[in-house]
């Protein structure tokens, strides 16, 4: 690759991955300087020639989700105005995907939002990794590439080998990602009827499936608090299951969630590192964070390259 014309950058939100992705794809990650100024605004500086050059941003946007965003649209900016030929947003976490509808009265369409910043700030296209909602792609009037982690955490259960497993999907919106491992897998599906009582808030109300005497795996694609996947787990455990173990592709682990799993029966919770863990999810021994820089790194690559990225839409 030229890399005079291919550039990589990464804001603060996880230069960890930003750096991996570089790695597998032997390039140098950008130079520029992100800091504050003693108000608390942003300050961004390109330290390199970025005219006529493909450049892509990496930043997952989770907490603090409104410095992440912030730090990513003036980044795009400047690149903007650098004269830089095209800017990808690399977003392995999409942020506020949960508010992707109008599901009450007078609130926003948040995703929309999101979309609209990026684009208005000078995105070219967007780079996601497993979106809450699919559909979110709609929201952009640019290109969007959409992958996903399912192969890399399938792999790793396949290697794990759990006896007379059962994929369960822990609501009604996760059972395509859910049928996708039990496919995999050659595994039954099991899908758990919830309700949702209040943000963040939720509660099991059946289970659509045979776990008695199983393994159960629980797939998401965001662990949040957590409150859902302890009570689908507990749920599982009643109605006979020997063992559960969670897959989710973004361990945001907010508020009680670390506590919450500590406490919990859960065997095992299997995430990537789309989003870097907190110190106190770090420290406890439940949490597996398998890379998605390789898959990330592909996905670029092709977009650069300009060839068929649709081999790593499985």
């Amino acid at each position: 690759m030229n890399e005079d014309r291919f550039k990589i950058f990464s804001g603060t939100a996880n230069p960890v991955l930003a750096e991996s992705i570089c790695g597998h794809l032997n390039v140098p990650l950008g130079k520029a300087l992100l800091g504050r100024f003693s108000d608390g605004e942003i300050y961004f500086q390109i330290l390199e020639n970025v005219r006529g050059a493909d450049v892509f941003v990496v930043q997952p946007c989770h907490h603090p989700v409104d410095n992440h965003l912030l730090e990513l649209l003036l980044m795009i900016d400047a690149f903007k105005r650098a004269s830089a030929w095209r800017i990808t947003a690399v977003l392995p976490y999409y942020c506020y995907a949960r508010q992707d509808r109008k599901d009450k009265p007078r609130v926003p369409i948040s995703a929309k939002l999101v979309a609209d910043l990026l684009e208005t700030a000078g995105a070219s296209r967007a780079l996601t990794l497993d979106l809450h909602a699919p559909q979110i792609q709609g929201y952009f009037d640019v290109p969007v590439d959409h992958l996903y982690a399912s192969p890399v955490l399938v792999e790793y259960f396949r290697h794990l080998k759990l006896p007379h497993l059962t994929v369960v999907a822990p609501d009604a919106g996760g059972v395509e990602r859910a049928r996708f491992f039990a496919k995999k897998l050659d595994a039954p599906l099991a899908i758990v009827d919830k309700r949702r009582v209040d943000v963040d808030v939720s509660e099991v109300m059946h289970l659509i499936g045979e776990v008695r005497g199983r393994s159960a795996l629980v797939v998401d694609d965001i662990i949040d608090t957590a409150g859902t996947l302890v009570k689908t787990g507990e749920a599982l455990l009643r109605e006979g299951a020997t063992q559960v173990y969670a897959a989710c592709t973004h361990a945001v682990l907010s508020g009680p969630a670390v506590e919450r799993l500590e406490k919990s029966k859960i065997c095992e919770v299997v995430a990537t590192d789309s989003v870097p863990l907190t110190e106190a999810a770090k420290k406890m021994g439940k949490i597996k964070v398998l890379s998605v820089a390789d898959l990330l790194a592909r996905g670029i690559r092709s977009i650069h390259e300009e060839t068929s990225i649709s081999e790593l839409f499985i």
